[in-house]
C-alpha cells in the first residue's frame, strides 16, 4: 500500500460514524467540498496561502494605506447617519453657546451636532480626518519607496499607474470631505477650487456646473459633494484598491537583494499564517494610533472658523498637507493672464491645471521613459535596486520631491511669514527662486553623489575580487 492511500485510510478510520454505520462529515467541510466540486476553489486557495511575502518592513506601507482605507470606510458609514447634506438655512440652538440662535446652514447645524452632541461623534470625525491624512501619508511614502527602489519596472506598470490613480481619487475624496461641514475655511478653499475649474478654456463653465452646481455658494453644491464624497469617489477608491491588489497577487511581489534571491524566485514568509498574524498586528497598530489621534489631537474644529458667508474669507486658510502643494504654486505663480489667438486665458488656469496634470503625467508615464530613454531593456525587475544604483533616477526623484516641498511650503507662506516675522513679498520671492532654482541644483548634487558612491562600491568590489583571486592563486 502506497503512503497516500495508508493516509486516505487512517483518515477514513478517524472519522466519526452515523447511526447507520456511515462516515459523516463536518458541515463546514461538507460545503467546502461542496464549493470546491463546482469551483475548483481549494487549489486557488492553497496557493494563495502559500504565497511568499517579502520579509522588509517598507513592504507594509502599502497595507498601512489599506488599513486606513477600511477605517474612513467605517467612520465614515458612521458620519454619514448623522449628517444632513442640506444648505437650507436653520437657526443653531446646540449647547455651543458663541453661535447660539446664528443663522446657519443645516449641513454645517449637522456636523455642530455631531461635534457637541452624538456621543463619540467628534471622535468618529476626528479619526476620519486623521485616517485621511495617514492614508495619503503611507501612499506618497509607498509610491517614493517604489519609485527610487525601481520596483515600478516590467511586470509592475500597472501597478504604478493605479497607484497614481488613488492619489488622485485620495487628494479628490480629501478635498470633497473637507468642504462637507460648510464652514469658512472650507467655503474659502471652493472658491479657489471653483475659480481654478472655472480657468479651463471652453470647458470651464461645464465642468464648474458638473462638479459644483454652478457658482459657489448655490443650493446644490453641498449635495453634489456629497453625492461625489460618498458614494462616487469611494466607490471608484475601492475598485482601484481592488485592481491594484488583484495586480499584486497575478504579477509576483518584488524583494530586495539578497542571499539566495533571483529575478525567479520570491523569498519570503508564507501568506498565512506568518504574513497574515503581521498584517493583523499592523492592522490594530494602524486603528490604535488613529484612535489616539482622535482622541487627543484637535483637527479641523469648525466651531472656531463659524459657518460659511461668501462675504468673507478665512485667513490664514490652511488645506490638509496633501492638497497644500496646489494651493502653494497657486500663490508663487504670477498674475499672468495669457492671450492665445484672441483668447485670455485665466492666471489660475497654468498653476491649478497645467502644471499638476503634466507633474501627474509625468509620473504616471515614468516607467516607460525610463524604459525608453535610461534602462534601454525589456526584461522583468523583481529585484530591487538600491538608490545608487541607477543615480539618474535617484536625481530625477529627488529633484521632483524638492520641487513639490518648495511647492508645499509656499501653500503656508503667509503662516510662515507670520510666525517668523518677515515680510510676506520676500519669502515668496524666495520660495519662487528656489522653485525654479532648487529642483536642478538639488538633482545634480544627487547625481553626482550617487554616482560617486556606485563608483565606489565597484572599486571595492573590485579590490575584494582581486584579494580573492590572490587567495585562490596561493
Amino acid at each position: 500500500m502506497t503512503e497516500r492511500a495508508e493516509r486516505d485510510r487512517e483518515r477514513q478510520t478517524d472519522r466519526p460514524v452515523d447511526a447507520h454505520g456511515r462516515h459523516s462529515r463536518g458541515v463546514v467541510t461538507a460545503i467546502a467540498r461542496w464549493l470546491d466540486d463546482r469551483l475548483g476553489i481549494a487549489q486557488g486557495a492553497r496557493k494563495l496561502l502559500r504565497k511568499p511575502f517579502p520579509d522588509h518592513w517598507s513592504f507594509l506601507l502599502g497595507e498601512v494605506a489599506l488599513f486606513a482605507l477600511v477605517v474612513l470606510f467605517l467612520t465614515g458609514t458612521f458620519l454619514a447617519l448623522f449628517y444632513r447634506p442640506d444648505t437650507r438655512p436653520v437657526t443653531y440652538t446646540g449647547p455651543y453657546v458663541p453661535l447660539q440662535g446664528a443663522q446657519v446652514s443645516a449641513a454645517y447645524e449637522s456636523v455642530m451636532r455631531l461635534s457637541f452632541e452624538v456621543r463619540a461623534g467628534l471622535l468618529m470625525r476626528q479619526i476620519h480626518h486623521h485616517g485621511a491624512n495617514v492614508f495619503m501619508a503611507a501612499v506618497v511614502a509607498h509610491m517614493l519607496r517604489t519609485f527610487f527602489t525601481g520596483s515600478f519596472r516590467k511586470p509592475r506598470e500597472l501597478m504604478w499607474v493605479t497607484g497614481i490613480v488613488l492619489v488622485l481619487l485620495g487628494i479628490g475624496a480629501g478635498f470633497t470631505g473637507y468642504s462637507l461641514p460648510d464652514d469658512l475655511l472650507s467655503g474659502t478653499g471652493l472658491q479657489i477650487g471653483y475659480a481654478t475649474l472655472l480657468s479651463v478654456p471652453f470647458l470651464g463653465p461645464f465642468l464648474a456646473f458638473v462638479a459644483l452646481g454652478g457658482e459657489v455658494p448655490n443650493p446644490d453644491l453641498i449635495g453634489r459633494l456629497h453625492i461625489l464624497h460618498v458614494m462616487i469617489l469611494p466607490g471608484l477608491l475601492a475598485a482601484v484598491v481592488g485592481a491594484h491588489m488583484l495586480l499584486l497577487f497575478r504579477v509576483r511581489h518584488s524583494q530586495h537583494p539578497g542571499e539566495k534571491r533571483t529575478e525567479r524566485n520570491i523569498v519570503g514568509k508564507p501568506m498565512f499564517p506568518t504574513q497574515t498574524m503581521v498584517s493583523a498586528a499592523a492592522f490594530a497598530a494602524t486603528v490604535a494610533v488613529l484612535a489616539l489621534m482622535g482622541g487627543f489631537y484637535e483637527i479641523n474644529p469648525v466651531w472656531l472658523y463659524g459657518p460659511f458667508e461668501p462675504s468673507r474669507v478665512f485667513a490664514p486658510s490652511q488645506p490638509d498637507w496633501y492638497v497644500g502643494w496646489l494651493e502653494g504654486v497657486l500663490r508663487l505663480w504670477p498674475a499672468w493672464s495669457i492671450r492665445v489667438f484672441g483668447i485670455v486665458i485665466p492666471q489660475p488656469f497654468i498653476p491649478g491645471v497645467v502644471i499638476p496634470g503634466l507633474i501627474f503625467a509625468l509620473a504616471g508615464a515614468w516607467p516607460w521613459l525610463e524604459r525608453r530613454y535610461i534602462t534601454r531593456g525589456d526584461e522583468e525587475h523583481n529585484i530591487l535596486d538600491d538608490v545608487r544604483d541607477n543615480p539618474l533616477r535617484g536625481a530625477v526623484g529627488a529633484a521632483g520631491v524638492t520641487f513639490l516641498t518648495v511647492m508645499l511650503v509656499a501653500g503656508s507662506n503667509d503662516v510662515i511669514a507670520a510666525r517668523f516675522t518677515i515680510a510676506l513679498e520676500r519669502f515668496t520671492l524666495v520660495l519662487r527662486v528656489l522653485l525654479v532654482a532648487g529642483p536642478p541644483l538639488v538633482g545634480w548634487l544627487t547625481y553626482r553623489w550617487l554616482t560617486r558612491l556606485k563608483r565606489r562600491d565597484i572599486e571595492e568590489a573590485e579590490r575584494a575580487g582581486t584579494v580573492r583571486a590572490e587567495q585562490d592563486v596561493a
